[in-house]
């Protein structure tokens, strides 16, 4: 079993096309023995994005601080602190914050 604070791994700038004002830091990862799965933080500041990508797995996201939206292929939901959102295997997605205040979302994804 293993503990750690946040702020002990430092962000990484998401480093995708598209990405604008978005860190990312992974908080649990294969060389802590997660074998399945990874953990990540990402951090979007004000007027930032995630870049609009999709990829063969699932993943699920949890909301931590902020409100923004959430683009799907065909919609664009409006998320809060507390919202747990499900995105499909190659489903289009990009998390947007037009807010005045940081987004911070867990995103969790396996390892294929």
């Amino acid at each position: 079993m293993k503990i750690r604070h946040y702020t002990e791994v430092p962000p990484e700038n998401v480093a995708e096309k598209g990405a604008e004002r978005a860190k990312i830091r992974w908080l649990i990862t294969k060389d802590m023995g997660a074998e399945h799965f990874a953990m990540r933080l990402f951090e979007i500041e004000p007027g930032g994005c995630t870049p609009l990508h999709s990829h063969p797995w699932e993943h699920e996201v949890f909301i931590l601080e902020g409100e923004g939206y959430v683009i799907g292929s065909n919609e664009k939901l409006a998320f809060k602190p507390g919202d747990a959102i499900f995105i499909p295997p190659n489903e289009v997605h990009q998390f947007l914050n037009p807010s005045s205040k940081t987004v911070r979302l867990l995103c969790l994804i396996p390892y294929i």
